[in-house]
């Protein structure tokens, strides 16, 4: 198997690079047909870093002022695809001055002089459609001030790589990389002279794409929420594009932008960031609002799950919960062992969360971010519910992980419930783990229980054989609640609770019922676009089962004394509700 997969990735370079050459023989596109429309958001912070010589991708920081970006020497394969895919000319844009556009020009027109020839890692086919849509997007910005000769080499290498995106767009991975090589050759058709050919059977193939890959539910079969907001915001670009040439997108395509909308609504936190699972981190600031705000689409999800995820919402609270069991196979070499756990923001502060991806932080920081301890959930024997693949494997695929997940969401006599439970643990220890939350209407008060079950009477002779291997000392369990580094959290009430401050001034104070230990321990916060883990910590309740039933119960509530409403504009930005 490891055999063909390399054998097949060879084929796919080597197919790459006979396309690459043959598109930059020829000698096309002369202008633009229609004025590009800039669509992408940047940063200003990160443009003036980028401004000033450092370079900050896939957890990597050179620093090399007056550096032609293209002289770097990349540390891996990932800083090398951030280098090629050309998003970050977004924060060039965001930037906008003069030295900003300057910096700009010499890096495009340096990768043109460098790489336009068809060489290098950048020629594939979804840094291909990742760098034309932005190329497109900034013409203007990059054209300014250029004279006819560097403008005829840009022309002609936007065409050049259109050429090569037509031939190879279904060599790009099924999924996000091939949403981003279709949207890059759409966005060429329409705005390329001479270009208009690919446009049609472009957005046929999206169409086709959006039946294969979007399920009825808005669901990706990664299941991992930040992946669903960049296939959504390729979806609405395209969308937008091709109706503002006086096209029609096809009707899987509306249809996907039409069921993602409503997903994307449920895996939002009251703070407007998306929550963190499966691989995927809180989204680029503001592009969520920007996408949905061009969709039009308004509605959202039914009561219920969307894709796997269950949300409870009440005041300025919201609580979003993996309700479903983790991607498997060929999706799930970035899932997560986390069947079960929650995140927990309250207005613009998050407040419990998982520990996040830890991708760009080395192979160690993504196994660790990816076990079930790294989640806000209970974890029986230090393992994780699902376990992964073998370290060092080319897709380190999730295996074993929990089958059944039965779920229950209902109103409680003064709020919301969840109900689930997974079967993760059962092969190995007999013992089912059951969790519910409960939300008080007004959402300042959070109860939750958790349950060890051994329900059948295999299952009871499997816990007595896990038990006997203790000496029948119990089986431990450990129930994390990993707090945001932004949140003081701090023992109280003689070691029986934890007082929780959040910068926007509320107070939070955990207490439980006292049939297991608290402790607050050292964490971690794995946030991309950062050169290290944030420290944090964790509320951790730690006990042994016994019997055949063990309950735990706990409660987050905010202090009494904890205002109804809050304005919160610590960042400089005032709190908005939960609304578009």
């Amino acid at each position: 198997m490891a055999a063909s997969e390399t054998l097949g990735a060879k084929w796919t370079r080597l197919m790459n690079r006979v396309q690459a050459r043959r598109a930059t023989w020829a000698r096309p596109a002369t202008a633009f047909i229609s004025s590009p429309e800039p669509r992408t958001i940047g940063s200003f912070a990160r443009g003036r870093q980028l401004c000033a010589g450092n370079f900050l991708f896939a957890g990597h920081l050179l620093q090399e002022p007056q550096a032609l970006i293209w002289d770097l020497d990349s540390p891996d394969h990932a800083f090398a695809s951030e280098l090629q895919g050309f998003a970050w000319l977004d924060d060039l844009a965001a930037v906008g001055d003069l030295a900003a556009r300057q910096t700009a020009q010499a890096w495009v027109w340096g990768w043109i002089d460098r790489y336009g020839t068809g060489r290098g890692p950048g020629w594939t086919p979804d840094l291909t459609g990742r760098r034309l849509i932005r190329w497109i997007n900034h013409a203007l910005f990059l054209l300014m001030g250029q004279d006819k000769p560097a403008s005829d080499a840009f022309y002609r290498s936007l065409g050049q790589q259109t050429l090569f995106l037509g031939k190879r767009w279904e060599a790009a991975q099924p999924g996000l990389p091939r949403f981003e090589a279709l949207t890059g050759l759409i966005y060429a058709g329409l705005a390329l002279e001479g270009m208009q050919d690919n446009v049609g059977h472009a957005t046929r193939a999206l169409s086709r794409e959006c039946d294969a890959r979007i399920s009825g539910d808005g669901l990706l079969p990664t299941r991992n929420p930040e992946e669903l907001l960049e296939v959504f915001t390729l979806l609405t670009w395209a969308a937008t594009a091709l109706s503002e040439a006086g096209r029609s997108p096809g009707d899987s395509h509306w249809l996907a932008i039409e069921r993602i909308a409503p997903t994307l609504r449920t895996l939002r936190h009251a703070d407007g960031g998306l929550a963190r699972f499966h691989g995927g981190g809180r989204g680029l600031e503001g592009r969520l609002d920007n996408a949905l705000a061009n969709s039009g689409i308004k509605g959202r999800a039914p009561d219920g799950l969307s894709m796997g995820y269950a949300r409870l919402s009440a005041g300025r609270t919201s609580v979003i919960i993996d309700a479903s069991p983790p991607p498997s196979g060929a999706a799930s070499p970035n899932a997560h062992a986390s069947t079960l756990a929650f995140e927990l923001t309250s207005g613009r502060r998050p407040l419990i969360v998982n520990c996040g991806s830890g991708e760009t932080f080395g192979a160690d920081w993504r196994r660790a971010g990816r076990a079930t301890p790294s989640h806000s959930t209970l974890v029986i024997a230090a393992e994780s519910s699902a376990r992964l693949g073998p370290a060092g494997a080319q897709e380190e695929w999730l295996v074993g992980g929990p089958k059944n997940v039965p779920i229950q969401l209902s109103h409680a006599s003064d709020g919301l419930r969840f109900e689930g439970g997974h079967d993760g643990y059962l092969s190995r220890f007999g013992l089912m783990h059951a969790r519910t939350i409960e939300m008080t209407f007004d959402g300042r008060g959070i109860a939750g229980e958790e349950m060890l079950l051994s329900l059948e009477d295999a299952d009871k002779r499997r816990f007595d054989k896990a038990l006997d291997a203790t000496r029948l000392a119990g089986i431990k369990y450990q129930i994390h609640f990993h707090l945001h580094p932004d949140a003081d959290a701090a023992l109280d009430m003689g070691g029986q609770a934890v007082s929780i401050a959040l910068r926007s001034g509320e107070i939070w104070v955990f207490r439980h019922d006292a049939r297991a230990q608290i402790t607050l321990e050292p964490s971690v916060y794995l946030e991309k676009g950062r050169l290290k883990p944030r420290a944090t910590k964790q509320i951790v309740l730690s006990g042994h089962a016994m019997e055949y039933a063990t309950r735990i119960r706990w409660s987050l509530a905010k202090a009494q004394d904890t205002p109804i409403s809050i304005r919160d504009l610590a960042d400089g930005a005032s709190y908005a509700e939960d609304e578009d």
